[in-house]
């Protein structure tokens, strides 16, 4: 019998998003004509919904905040992330973390971190919804969506939570598509390129090694401390400029060849790391693991109805206790 106290998975589709948002009453300058349309695009933008539920435990959001320039162009809210922190003290970052308990949908945990971070209101009125995009997998194993909104207040002013956040700047939205820098006056980006990656590998499904590129912007701020914006949140915000600026593309490639797709990673994790199963155990959630392994592209995976797990899934468990009494 199930336990119907237990926390149900996460439904990435049931959110918030206003039938119009009223432009004409914000307190913002006047809007260009290009990011009005990204604007639109962003407010049509639908993800994929997930082939299958996601454990809370192993979910976390990130606020994507646009506002309006005084030239009405897009720009989004960065911060850089203290260095008191225990994880990624001093990186530039999203606002965002873990979902809560008592949050209903990962809007509610986007809205909740960032109003605990930088003190930004959760009123849907003057921070509506744009779009929730499709969900990243993070190098701690944690599956984070990004909500995108807009503020539509420029009088707001920040409240920093001086023991998550150091301080907090703008970047311009179009700059992520570009491998010039926004700021070409600034000295610090004369000499190091604006934008570069680096590329990686990890073992995937099929014993196979998979591409991996992370991007790498520079904020025309490293002179003062700040940090590029690397990695995930560089992914993220490549990924909202992408479908904001559509269809302008990137001026560089974002993916190396033979490269998983985002859903594919996040279900071969699921698939792979036992700290999901256990996830899903604790919070009394079914999942189809041939679901789980075709989305992974696991190719010889076979449903084991007795454990409720895959064949390969139990080989792979048993190849990595017999390597931990070898040690």
């Amino acid at each position: 019998m199930s336990d119907k106290s237990a926390p149900k998975p996460l439904n990435l589709m049931e959110y918030h998003r206003p039938k119009r948002i009223k432009l004409t009453e914000a307190r913002i300058p006047p809007l260009s004509a290009e990011s009005r349309r990204c604007l639109k695009n962003l407010a049509a933008y639908r993800p994929r919904k997930p082939r299958f539920p996601y454990p809370r435990e192993r979910s976390a959001a990130v606020l994507v905040a646009l506002f309006v320039g005084r030239l009405g162009d897009l720009y989004v809210l960065l911060n850089r992330r203290s260095s008191t922190l225990r994880s990624y003290a001093g990186d530039t970052s999203l606002p965002g973390g873990k979902v809560d308990p008592e949050d209903r949908t990962i809007e509610d945990t986007a809205r909740r971190e960032a109003f605990e971070e930088i003190g930004l209101p959760r009123n849907k009125l003057k921070v509506p919804l744009l779009c929730v995009l499709s969900p990243f997998l993070a190098t701690n194993q944690l599956i984070v969506t990004p909500v995108v909104v807009l503020i539509l207040d420029n009088t707001l002013r920040p409240i920093l939570n001086a023991s998550e956040v150091a301080s907090l700047f703008s970047h311009p939205l179009a700059s992520f598509l570009s491998s010039s820098p926004p700021f070409p006056s600034e000295s610090e980006l004369v000499e190091v390129p604006y934008h570069t990656t680096s590329d990686g590998a990890y073992p995937g499904p099929n014993g196979k090694m998979f591409p991996t590129r992370a991007h790498r912007f520079l904020t025309g701020r490293e002179a003062g401390g700040i940090k590029p914006v690397f990695g995930l949140t560089a992914a993220i915000m490549i990924k909202a400029a992408s479908i904001a600026h559509a269809p302008r593309l990137p001026e560089f490639e974002v993916s190396p060849p033979g490269a998983q797709s985002p859903e594919a990673r996040i279900a071969w994790a699921v698939y792979s790391n036992p700290d999901f199963r256990d996830a899903y155990a604790r919070e009394g959630v079914h999942v189809s693991w041939n679901t789980v392994a075709r989305v992974a592209g696991v190719k010889d995976a076979k449903e084991d109805i007795r454990h409720g797990q895959t064949k390969s899934f139990h080989r792979d468990n048993n190849r990595r206790r017999m390597l931990r009494s070898k040690l």
